[in-house]
């Protein structure tokens, strides 16, 4: 995260202050760094160079338009999950042919909008959503082009929630239903099923659990093409994970030197849906403490962000470094970090040593691009924060503080 750095005791995203665009914009406030964001998406496409892979950036990470834009600029192409994500990515200028579209539950009205916009293809994650899928293309007069997401049955080292790679999830088909749907493809008119696709779980470190899957989605492959079916793509989904604390992921070229052997004997296309990995060490989440309070039993800094606004520390009791912005003390105290909102869940830390802070000053949870934003609720009738890119020495308001009236538009009073 050399992006985020302090600078003569000052905590600075490239050449700003961040306490300078905290006077700007107020607080609480998402801060993105275009340097980090751009240096880590080149990272795998270097890492992965000798397989010349679609990159398609998880939007579900960070859906910002400028985020989306930045990437889509560089030769990203987008992997959605929901009419929304694909109606982003069409205004952010991604080329539809590198987009993908994962879901377990896409409505025929996602479904329709995908065809008619000429997406590469779906990542199709049941047969009755293939059905489903070449039902409309008929309708549509169209043909479309499928990969199935196999469930390979694995176990992921991560967050129970982040992981997908198990039968016990919601995700993917089996490997024997899968089978069985390649063997009758014909029953499938309108959609071209030339794809495998395999996405474990998220926030994954070590490269162990990504060979495995791949290791067995590749005899599978092989299984299917001893059997006479053809494929052209293979999907092998996102995951990389990144440092919160103490963690020692895998860097790009660590996971490509691991997996780029086995992918390139396969000579199928390969599809990547990298998205914490690119975003979540390009963003923080800064805000101001409120007061500091003290029970007799534990101190309290108490901010103005909440829950709301950074639901991953609740939600997956997730550790995000937590630095205040102007280091004025060497001095430590541990501390419970909370907001405003009415939940006992709503905290950033727990028993966390932070130099002493006072009220009106900043603090930066790092480490917070990815699952950040795009998680945010107005709960507490709360509007949702800004969001404020980085680049060289100049910053960019890219999505405004909500207003009340933006929170109250389209509600209404019954009329009886």
């Amino acid at each position: 995260m050399h992006d985020f750095e302090f600078k003569a005791g000052e905590l600075c995203c490239e050449n700003v202050k961040v306490s300078s665009i905290a006077e700007r914009v107020g607080t609480p406030f998402y801060l993105y760094s275009y340097k980090t964001l751009t240096d880590h998406f080149l990272k795998i496409q270097k890492a992965f160079d000798k397989l010349n892979p679609i990159i398609c950036f998880a939007m579900k990470s960070n859906g910002n338009l400028s985020v989306i834009k930045s990437l889509v600029d560089l030769g990203a192409g987008i992997d959605i999950v929901s009419i929304g994500e694909l109606g982003k990515a069409l205004l952010a200028g991604a080329d539809p042919k590198k987009i993908v579209f994962a879901s377990v539950g896409k409505t025929e009205e996602e479904i329709s909008f995908a065809i008619e916009t000429g997406i590469l293809l779906f990542n199709v994650e049941s047969e009755p959503e293939l059905m489903e899928i070449n039902r409309i293309a008929i309708k549509m007069g169209k043909k479309v082009q499928a990969a199935l997401r196999i469930n390979p049955d694995v176990p992921a080292p991560t967050h129970e929630y982040t992981n997908t790679g198990s039968l016990k999830k919601k995700f993917g088909i089996d490997l024997r239903t899968t089978r069985h749907i390649f063997k009758a493809q014909k029953k499938y008119s309108h959609v071209k099923i030339n794809g495998v696709h395999v996405h474990i779980g998220s926030q994954i470190t070590s490269g162990a659990p990504f060979v495995g899957a791949i290791k067995k989605v590749i005899v599978f492959i092989e299984e299917l093409r001893a059997e006479g079916i053809k494929l052209e793509y293979l999907d092998i989904g996102g995951g990389l994970g990144i440092i919160y604390k103490d963690e020692n992921p895998q860097t790009a070229q660590a996971y490509a030197d691991k997996v780029v052997p086995l992918l390139e004997k396969t000579g199928l296309k390969i599809i990547m849906e990298p998205g914490r990995f690119i975003v979540g060490n390009a963003g923080i989440f800064v805000t101001k403490v409120l007061y500091i309070k003290d029970n007799g039993v534990k101190k309290f800094v108490i901010v103005d962000g909440g829950m709301n606004d950074l639901i991953r520390p609740m939600l997956y009791d997730a550790y995000h470094e937590i630095v205040p912005v102007i280091q004025n003390s060497s001095v430590k105290q541990k501390f419970d970090v909370v907001g405003p909102i009415c939940e006992s869940g709503d905290f950033f830390a727990h028993d966390r040593l932070l130099s002493k802070v006072d009220k009106g000053d900043l603090l930066a949870v790092m480490s917070a691009g990815a699952y950040g934003y795009v998680m945010a609720s107005n709960y507490n009738v709360r509007p949702r924060v800004p969001e404020v890119m980085v680049k060289g020495n100049k910053f960019k308001i890219i999505k405004e503080r909500e207003s009340f009236k933006d929170l109250m538009r389209g509600e209404k009073i019954a009329k009886w």
